[in-house]
């Protein structure tokens, strides 16, 4: 995987038995960036359980502080900001010396149940989603099922249906299988799987926990769109984690595309905070840079 071309880096501040941690890995030229990938849907700094909020932002400035000494530069991205992660990295470096650029990068929709039943989350949905479900369910062209365990067979029609779908090439399809297996064993695995004649048409890759239904992986072959298999999926994939699961949220990942509003009723932004000590004469440059963005934007 490429994160092992990556050497981490993970940065500790103590207050009393309070720690947090910024876990880094180093790219090249003394830039350090979040310890994350493509599949991360958030980036934040760790806390121990004892963290109270009012300490974070102590936490924050210590491991600031010590940032300085073991880089030069730090990326971090996709940071989320409706817990305050974002603002308050921004607050806490910024107060420490560093400069702090904060843009939105990416976006995260999602839906809140507050305790409605499928039927009633149906009921709001858009109508042309609704009656293509319809019409395309009482065909019975299409069998569906979600599964909590994980099976090589299943794994392996997952994996025929990515090949054959719309989506680039898997960027490492080992860790993916791994983390399958892992949440397969920890009970949070659910595994969506579409057919038509015992072939397999679509898949989706879904975990379950804590409340929250986290939308991973969905494909489908497109030889067979005009049968819907992808929709029908999702909607039985939904059934399942809002009646059986009773989850109180899903989060369909990071992404704008445009499907994701007619199942979705929420966006929240993902954050890109990129930080310079400028005492370091390689970030001098970049800072430039950066005013003359700033300067060009009041500008504008």
């Amino acid at each position: 995987m490429a994160l092992r071309k990556k050497p981490p880096l993970l940065l500790r501040a103590l207050d009393g038995e309070t720690e947090a941690w910024l876990p880094l890995m180093r790219q090249a030229n003394n830039h350090h960036v979040a310890l994350a990938n493509w599949y991360n849907f958030t980036w934040r700094p760790i806390y121990g359980d004892t963290c109270a909020e009012s300490t974070r932002l102590s936490l924050l400035r210590q491991l600031a502080l010590t940032a300085r000494q073991r880089t030069r530069r730090l990326t971090l991205a996709p940071v989320p900001d409706e817990d305050g992660s974002a603002s308050q990295i921004a607050t806490a470096f910024s107060s420490a010396g560093w400069i702090v650029d904060r843009t939105e990068c990416d976006e995260n929709h999602y839906i809140r149940l507050n305790g409605r039943s499928f039927d009633e989350y149906w009921d709001s949905r858009p109508g042309q989603l609704k009656n293509t479900v319809k019409r395309k369910g009482k065909k019975n062209i299409v069998s569906t099922r979600v599964e909590t365990e994980f099976s090589t067979q299943s794994w392996s029609d997952y994996e025929r249906i990515y090949a054959r779908s719309w989506k680039p090439h898997e960027g490492s399809p080992e860790f993916l299988m791994q983390l399958a297996q892992q949440e397969s064993l920890a009970g949070t695995l659910r595994l969506g799987l579409a057919y038509i004649d015992g072939k397999p048409v679509a898949a989706q890759f879904w975990t379950v926990e804590n409340g929250i239904a986290l939308i991973h992986k969905l494909a489908h072959d497109e030889r067979h769109l005009d049968a819907s298999p992808g929709t029908l999926l999702s909607a039985a994939l939904f059934q399942h984690v809002i009646d059986i699961d009773k989850v109180d949220e899903i989060d369909f990942g990071t992404g704008s595309d445009a499907y994701k509003r007619d199942w979705m009723e929420s966006v929240r932004p993902r954050f890109r905070l990129d930080m310079f000590w400028p005492n370091h004469v390689a970030n001098w440059p970049l800072i430039a840079r950066l005013h003359l963005r700033h300067m060009r934007r009041k500008a504008a």
